[in-house]
């Protein structure tokens, strides 16, 4: 499988995109390093080639930047995990930008709000975020939690949203 590959400049630095043929997101990141990007697929779903070019979930999240913040929800991704990861990804969409849930409201939404590691799990294993928005997820106490691109990317994402963490 040839992915095509795209780094834009955001406000919280570089932003690479992982794309199938058909504009699919697979992975992406606040990173200029490709390698950090594949890595956060499993290597039997990682591409065989790479092709830089300009995707339309770069345009999308450019606008997001610019004040869009529903731009990113159309963009289409493709993730590969088990039923409940898949349910989480999903149910990650649906939480609004600036109505951020914590873990166990997250589990809750899932089906067992004593599932907070397996909330928790499932955001970490998130591959193509911004475009499945996991920083929308915060511990009991309001607090950040974790972020697979760092806490001061989550907070001015969390900030751009309206939220003060």
């Amino acid at each position: 499988m040839t992915a095509l590959i795209q780094t834009i400049e955001t406000p919280d630095g570089a932003f690479t995109i992982l794309a199938d043929e058909r504009q699919r997101v697979l992975s992406s990141g606040w990173t200029s390093d490709v390698e950090a990007i594949l890595e956060r697929l499993s290597p039997a779903n990682r591409p065989e080639e790479l092709r830089e070019a300009e995707t339309d979930a770069g345009d999308a999240a450019l606008a997001f930047y610019a004040g869009d913040l529903s731009a990113i929800d159309t963009v289409t991704v493709k993730q590969s995990g088990t039923v409940l990861q898949l349910a989480g990804w999903s149910a990650l969409r649906a939480i609004e930008p600036g109505a951020p849930l914590t873990y166990t409201g997250f589990a809750a939404r899932l089906g067992n709000p004593n599932a907070v590691r397996a909330a928790a799990s499932i955001c970490a294993r998130n591959a193509p975020a911004l475009f499945v928005p996991c920083h929308r997820v915060l511990r009991t106490d309001g607090s950040l939690g974790g972020f697979a691109w760092g806490l001061d990317v989550k907070e001015s994402l969390l900030a751009r949203e309206g939220i003060a963490a």
